[in-house]
C-alpha cells in the first residue's frame, strides 16, 4: 500500500514512473479526471501490490516471534518495517505496523436513504463487493409505534440480494425528516406501542425480505433509557436468527442525564444486539466550530470506552463519506462527498494541510469575500481508521452514506481487507 502526497514539481507522470503504475491506475483509484490537475499536498492512494501493512498493539506475553507466527511473517520483516525497535525493548500498548499476507477480515455495512433508485443503484453495483450489509433508511412510525416506508425499497433489496449483501430494515424516529425525541420517548415508554412497532417491523421484514433491522432511534430521553434496553431485548427475541443492529452515538463516557446519549446503555445494548455501530463522527458538526470530523484520537477514545462495555467483535465504527465546508465568519455549513470536496480543492488551487494529531486534512479557500474552511477525510486519514479496527479486534465498519463518492476508500479497501459475507 503507498500514499504519495504532491509536492511542488511532481507529476503523474513521474509519480508512475517512481511506483512503477499506470497513470490510469493513479487517476482511477483517486477518482481524478483524465486530464487531472494536482496541487501540493494532495494525497494519493497508490494501489501496488505485495503484502498488505496490518496494524497490532503488543498485549502481555507478546514477542515478536509469537506476533511474526501469528501474522505469518518474519521478524525480520517486521524489524524492517518498525525502524528503531528492538526485540528486547517491546512494551504492552506499543502499536506495530506488521507486512502480512494475511487481510484483515471484518464486516461493513453501508447506509442509503433511497431517494433515487436509479441513481444509487449503479454506485451500489461498484461498492458491493466491500460491503456485507446494506441498511436501507426507508422507515419512521407513527406515535403509537406503527412502522411505516417513507421510501421505496424494493429494488434495492432485491438487487442487495442478487448481489450478495444481506438488506436490514432501516427505521428512524423521523418528522419531517428531523430527529423527533418525543416520538420515540412515547413509544418506548409504553408496552402496547412497543409492541406495535416489533410487530410492524417483523411485518414489513417478513413481507419484503429483510435480513434484519437497524435502529437509528437519536436523542432518545434520557429518562427511557431503560425502557429502550428493554424494547431490545423484545426485538431481538422476535426477530430470532435475523440480525438485530442498533447505531449508538459516540461517546467516552457514561452520562445516562445527557440528551444526546444518556439513554445508550452500552452494556445492555450490546447484549441486546448482534451488531452495535458507534457513529464515530460529526466531532466537527454543523455550526458548530471548524473542527475535523472524526480525528483519530478522538475515534480512539470512543473505541477504548466502548469495548470496556460491547465485546469488541460485536462493535463497528464509522466512516464518514462526507466533509464539512464551514463559512468562518458565521460557521454556516455545508456537507459535501469527499470526491466533491478533492474537486473543489484541485479547482482552486487550494493548500491542502495535514493535522497529524487529528489525522485529517484540511484547506480553506476563498468564495468571493468570504473565506471558507473545509475538514475531510483521504487516504492517509482513512488508513489510521481502518488500524483501529485491527489493533482492537473490532467487528469492522459503517459508511454514511453510500451515494457520497469516495473512491479511495473503496479502491483501498478492496486492496487490503477480507469483506466477510455474512449469513442470516
Amino acid at each position: 500500500m503507498g500514499i504519495h502526497v504532491i509536492q511542488s514539481g511532481d507529476s503523474l507522470w513521474a509519480i508512475s514512473q517512481k511506483y512503477n503504475i499506470s497513470i490510469q491506475s493513479i487517476i482511477t483509484a483517486n477518482g481524478l479526471e483524465s486530464a487531472p490537475r494536482i496541487i501540493p499536498g494532495l494525497a494519493l492512494y497508490i494501489p501496488e501490490g505485495g503484502a498488505v501493512i496490518r496494524s497490532y498493539i503488543v498485549k502481555p506475553g507478546d514477542t515478536l516471534s509469537r506476533i511474526a507466527q501469528r501474522f505469518q511473517t518474519s521478524v525480520n520483516v517486521i524489524l524492517s518495517a518498525n525502524p528503531g525497535i528492538r526485540p528486547e525493548w517491546l512494551y504492552i500498548g506499543q502499536k506495530l505496523n506488521i507486512p502480512s499476507p494475511v487481510r484483515l477480515s471484518m464486516q461493513t455495512l453501508g447506509f442509503i436513504v433511497p431517494y433515487s433508485p436509479d441513481a444509487f443503484l449503479p454506485i451500489f453495483r461498484q461498492t458491493a463487493r466491500s460491503l456485507t450489509y446494506i441498511a436501507i433508511s426507508a422507515y419512521s412510525l407513527t406515535k403509537e409505534g406503527y412502522a411505516y416506508a417513507e421510501l421505496e425499497d424494493t429494488r434495492i433489496i432485491a438487487e442487495s440480494k442478487r448481489l450478495n449483501v444481506i438488506p436490514l430494515l432501516m427505521i428512524r424516529n423521523l418528522i419531517g425528516g428531523e430527529f423527533n425525541a418525543e416520538l420515540i420517548g412515547g413509544v418506548l415508554q409504553n408496552p402496547v406501542y412497543r409492541r406495535n412497532l416489533i410487530l410492524s417491523l417483523m411485518n414489513f421484514m417478513n413481507q419484503k425480505g429483510y435480513g434484519g433491522v437497524s435502529l437509528d432511534f437519536e436523542f432518545i430521553p434520557p429518562p427511557r433509557r431503560q425502557d429502550f434496553s428493554l424494547f431490545l431485548r423484545e426485538l431481538k427475541n422476535a426477530l430470532g436468527s435475523l440480525v438485530l443492529h442498533v447505531n449508538v452515538h459516540a461517546k467516552t463516557e457514561d452520562m445516562p442525564t445527557n440528551r444526546i446519549i444518556g439513554a445508550y446503555d452500552y452494556k445492555a445494548i450490546g447484549e441486546a444486539a448482534d451488531i452495535v455501530a458507534v457513529m464515530t463522527m460529526d466531532y466537527g458538526y454543523p455550526t458548530g466550530p471548524p473542527d475535523p470530523v472524526a480525528p483519530v484520537w478522538w475515534v480512539e477514545e470512543v473505541i477504548k470506552y466502548s469495548v470496556t462495555k460491547i465485546r469488541p467483535e460485536k462493535l463497528q465504527i464509522a466512516l464518514p463519506l462526507y466533509g464539512y465546508d464551514w463559512r468562518t465568519a458565521d460557521n454556516l455549513t455545508r456537507a459535501y462527498s469527499m470526491l466533491a470536496i478533492q474537486n473543489m480543492a484541485l479547482s482552486t488551487g487550494a493548500n491542502i494541510q495535514y493535522d497529524s494529531y487529528a489525522a485529517s486534512p484540511w484547506f480553506k479557500y476563498w468564495r468571493g469575500a468570504e473565506e471558507h474552511l473545509i475538514w475531510f477525510e483521504d487516504i492517509r486519514s482513512i488508513t489510521e481508521k481502518y488500524k483501529l479496527i485491527d489493533q482492537y479486534s473490532l467487528m469492522g465498519m459503517t459508511y454514511w452514506q453510500l451515494s457520497l463518492p469516495f473512491p479511495q476508500n473503496w479502491a483501498f479497501a478492496d486492496k487490503n481487507f477480507t469483506v466477510e459475507k455474512a449469513r442470516t
